[in-house]
């Protein structure tokens, strides 16, 4: 599936609750899903910046498409990230540098988060986003 049609299905899946609440629950149970990050790569240098939880998000290239694995040490932060992975896990480094992040407006998730959980959003995004411009330069 492109990018694009993923970030879809999440925006269906949002769509199906009527309140935050239940959107926040389904949030902690994709966090409960994430592929959690080795032990070995729960390190400074894997840590994003900016956010007010830990967030460790580890990229590998395979097949010349990225693989992301995450941990975080609160509930909603682990789900914001298995959103964002679900949506550039298992792409080409080159589709996650061009595609673009309305879904995250369309689910409405930057406005129902704490100024301190939107910036941390943010920097998961581009945090995501340096890695894939690292990895381009393997992929030629």
């Amino acid at each position: 599936m492109s990018i694009k049609e993923i970030q879809n299905d999440i925006v269906d899946e949002f769509s199906m609750f009527d309140d935050w609440m239940q959107r926040y629950e389904y949030m902690i149970d994709l966090g409960k899903s994430l592929p959690l990050i080795e032990a070995q790569y729960k390190t400074d240098d894997n840590i994003i910046k900016g956010c007010q939880s830990k967030v460790w998000v580890h990229a590998d290239l395979k097949d010349n498409k990225l693989v992301f694995t995450a941990d975080s040490d609160a509930i909603i932060t682990k789900g914001i990230i298995a959103i964002l992975i679900r949506a550039f896990s298992n792409q080409k480094p080159k589709d996650i540098m061009d595609a673009d992040t309305a879904f995250i407006d369309e689910i409405g998730l930057k406005e129902h988060l704490s100024p301190t959980r939107a910036n941390g959003l943010v920097s998961m995004i581009k945090q995501i986003k340096l890695y894939a411009i690292a990895y381009q330069t393997q992929v030629g």
